[in-house]
């Protein structure tokens, strides 16, 4: 529940995006601009206080990150114009670090062969926030205004903050790494991450993966609410609920990738997006013909994920953390990329133009899990 909800703070802007922009008189392109420094905001707070994992007590990192993400959720909430509100988005990206934390907290705890389970679990946590935070800041909106919806979720960090200390459990006595300096620890993600080269492909594999993933909800609600189509964000909240097939899915997936291996198990889902991503043109233009690619991309997307982390996840316990540092850092620079790139084309070359952005991306995941599987069996 914890992942979920610290998870969720990222995603409330997809569906009401549109409505966002008009509300502070600002272009498609522009609010961009909000998604895109929070994600890299994300990926220089994970670069910077990620790798403190492996040194200082998980739990206590989490309490203190999460009860940071509660102050710049009410300053979002508060916020009257569009400086302040991506100021305090921005913030908010930095110390949202609890859900990258706990699965590296996680991996230590259990056993190889159930990695794969475990990952798909706590990725299926993650999904379930990100269901929950497009579907009901649609439906919200829709209803009650945008800014309700950062009120709720000021409510809800608050809760978590408070509990948490009490749900955590203790790590017990896990290895640490040795009292080098904070620029040390830092520097030595970089080492890690050139010595560990296949996690970097996995690494740049997730980034792609998750820029398609932004691109496509952010054009998507663009879309859907523009005056071609003709939705309200309430549509594209219901829209969003498709997700929830992932929750039951993902796990599933996870146990595949345990049986056949996480780089095939990639590459086989990996072409399975690219084949729902060339649907989305030419079903775009029908709110239930949707269904079908967004179906697709969002049963085999996540699995993308839960494999690039299963193939460094497995290496000693005391440098995962930053392991997983260097790949959340790539995937967020991939979100903002997305971000950017999504609502800059859709604004100049509308859903044609984006729907071509989203296949090339979709393009270039294939060719590198392809790659990754084909190097991993010759070695």
């Amino acid at each position: 529940m914890t992942v979920a909800v610290v998870t969720a703070n990222a995603y409330y802007i997809h569906p009401i995006i549109g409505e966002v922009a008009r509300d502070f008189g600002v272009s498609d392109a522009r609010i961009g601009i909000v998604p895109a420094l929070n994600q890299l905001a994300l990926a220089l707070g994970i670069l910077l206080l990620l790798p403190l994992g492996d040194r200082y007590s998980n739990k206590v990192l989490c309490i203190g990150f999460v009860a940071a993400q509660s102050v710049f959720m009410l300053g979002m909430a508060l916020a009257e114009g569009f400086v302040l509100f991506t100021l305090a988005s921005t913030l908010l990206g930095f110390v949202t670090i609890a859900p990258y934390l706990i699965p590296a907290f996680a991996s230590k705890r259990v056993a190889p062969e159930r990695l794969g389970q475990v990952t798909a679990l706590l990725t299926a946590g993650v999904i379930f926030g990100i269901l929950v935070a497009r579907v009901g800041a649609g439906i919200v909106a829709e209803h009650f205004g945008w800014r309700t919806i950062y009120w709720c979720a000021f409510a809800l960090m608050a809760g978590v903050t408070l509990l948490l200390p009490l749900t955590m459990r203790s790590e017990g006595a896990v290895r640490k790494v040795p009292q080098v300096s904070y620029g040390a620890l830092i520097l030595s993600v970089f080492t890690l991450a050139r010595f560990h080269r296949d996690m970097l492909v996995s690494a740049l594999i997730q980034g792609l993966n998750f820029a398609s993933f932004t691109a496509t909800w952010l054009a998507l609600a663009l879309h859907m609410t523009s005056p071609a189509m003709g939705y309200g964000v309430d549509t594209v909240g219901y829209l969003a609920g498709i997700a929830a097939i992932s929750i039951f899915s993902t796990p599933r997936l996870g146990r595949w990738a345990d049986r056949i291996g996480p780089r095939r198990a990639r590459m086989f889902a990996a072409i399975a997006q690219l084949t729902g991503t060339a649907l989305l043109y030419p079903l775009g233009w029908n709110v239930w013909a949707l269904l079908v690619p967004l179906l697709i991309m969002n049963i085999v997307g996540p699995s993308i994920d839960v494999a690039g982390r299963m193939t460094f996840l497995v290496l000693e316990p005391a440098i995962r953390t930053r392991l997983t540092t260097a790949y959340i850092v790539f995937m967020f620079l991939g979100g903002a990329m997305g971000s950017l790139a999504a609502t800059s084309v859709y604004d100049t070359a509308g859903w044609a133009g984006t729907c071509v952005l989203l296949l090339g991306i979709s393009a270039g995941i294939t060719a590198l899990s392809w790659h990754a599987q084909r190097v991993h069996v010759r070695s």
